[in-house]
């Protein structure tokens, strides 16, 4: 394997571990936390954060090493790729970062931060629900992740069992 399909291989293998962590947060840790009360909310969200903040080898591993890697394959591509090939191989690398790692540095980082600095135990109820309001752009990405979500499993469930169980024979 040469070194450009190294830096492919990893940068798909980190970059699908970020996008990973990503879905899961979406769809199960914010979730799971959005029926705590504020206060409950925001000191679960800050501890989840400082693990971060902290700089965990394992998350800067994946989640800088995904940059590091779609930038290496990319600079050896020029290289050696030509024509379709070295062109999907930016279109990919550009909507990586354009798409996951611009808005998490643009909006989540300084959201994170501002949420780090509260002193939860000093705030009314007030201010924590206004903190835990203040969300600013990504809070459209989750509207629109709560409206693809599925109809709760029982309903559905319910509604395939009358659709698949055969109807009455009337026709004694």
């Amino acid at each position: 394997m040469d070194l450009l399909h190294a830096a492919l291989v990893a940068a798909a293998l980190l970059c699908s571990l970020s996008a990973g962590l990503v879905f899961a947060f979406a769809v199960v840790v914010m979730p799971g936390i959005r029926s705590l009360p504020d206060g409950d909310f925001l000191r679960a969200f800050q501890v989840m954060d400082r693990v971060i903040q902290e700089n965990d080898p394992l998350f800067l591993l994946v989640w800088v090493g995904s940059v590091l890697t779609v930038v290496a394959a990319l600079a050896l591509a020029f290289g050696s790729l030509a024509g379709a090939d070295r062109w999907l191989l930016l279109g990919a690398a550009v909507t990586y970062v354009v798409g996951v790692q611009v808005p998490t540095f643009a909006i989540n980082v300084p959201l994170n931060n501002r949420l780090q600095a509260l002193d939860l135990d000093v705030l009314d109820q007030a201010p924590l629900r206004t903190a835990r309001r203040v969300r600013g752009p990504m809070e459209l990405v989750e509207r629109a992740a709560d409206r693809l979500r599925l109809p709760d499993r029982d309903r559905v469930a319910d509604r395939l069992a009358s659709h698949l169980t055969p109807p009455p024979d009337t026709a004694r």
